[in-house]
């Protein structure tokens, strides 16, 4: 029996247990298996390994995406994580090529995927606040929300989420070092029924622009002096 002899149920069910790479080869043999690569039930589940990933033409993105990862392990995310102005030209240089991926990803997804209930974003140190207001307007049955060494993640993010997330059960803002104590205890008052969870985000040293360290630096000079 040859596999295009199988019912579209069958070839579903057979796809969903292949990686993207591996669908995208086998869709490429027949117009058959094309037709079963572009239904979008087997999409409603995608997750990705880095920012080079979201470029591919291996997945398709539609309403019936429910669930969504992206993280990113690599050694490089130490490099995305630096303060701006510390970068030197090749470090500059490097996340040129890629600053906007993950943003404009995302922002494919708050105009194709309404009906997303879950987010996880790990190591995309690009992905900014605005970005995340739109998908919670966007999105606005949006369950699960994962950040994770986020850096430019702010106490904005927060407080979309205390006005558009109404859906939120979970969210999770760990290693985020620009996130305050403040903004917390404001998603505590507005939203007590969120599961909230912020490793480490509201310990951690925020980013400075050297002037503003500057000035921190002669206040405190001046608080010394006798």
């Amino acid at each position: 029996m040859h596999i295009t002899q199988l019912n579209r149920e069958c070839l579903l069910h057979l796809f969903s247990f292949l990686d993207k790479n591996s669908r995208k080869s086998l869709a490429k043999t027949c117009h058959k298996l094309l037709e079963v690569f572009q239904d979008p039930l087997l999409w409603s589940l995608l997750h990705f390994h880095s920012p080079a990933e979201l470029k591919k033409d291996n997945f398709l993105l539609g309403p019936a995406l429910k669930y969504l990862s992206i993280c990113w392990y690599s050694e490089r995310v130490k490099v995305c994580n630096i303060e701006d102005w510390m970068k030197n030209n090749f470090q500059k240089d490097f996340c040129n090529r890629h600053e906007n991926t993950v943003n404009d990803f995302l922002l494919e997804v708050c105009n194709r995927c309404p009906n997303l209930l879950s987010l996880t974003l790990s190591g995309c140190g690009h992905v900014t606040d605005d970005c995340i207001l739109l998908l919670l307007k966007n999105c606005p049955n949006l369950k699960t929300l994962k950040l994770e060494n986020c850096v430019r993640i702010t106490d904005q993010t927060l407080e979309a989420v205390t006005l558009y997330g109404g859906s939120l059960q979970t969210l999770h803002v760990d290693f985020c070092r620009n996130i305050t104590q403040t903004g917390l205890e404001r998603v505590r008052e507005k939203c007590p029924l969120v599961m909230l969870r912020a490793e480490r985000s509201a310990n951690m040293i925020p980013d400075n622009k050297p002037e503003k360290k500057l000035m921190l630096e002669k206040a405190s000079r001046k608080g010394v002096q006798p």
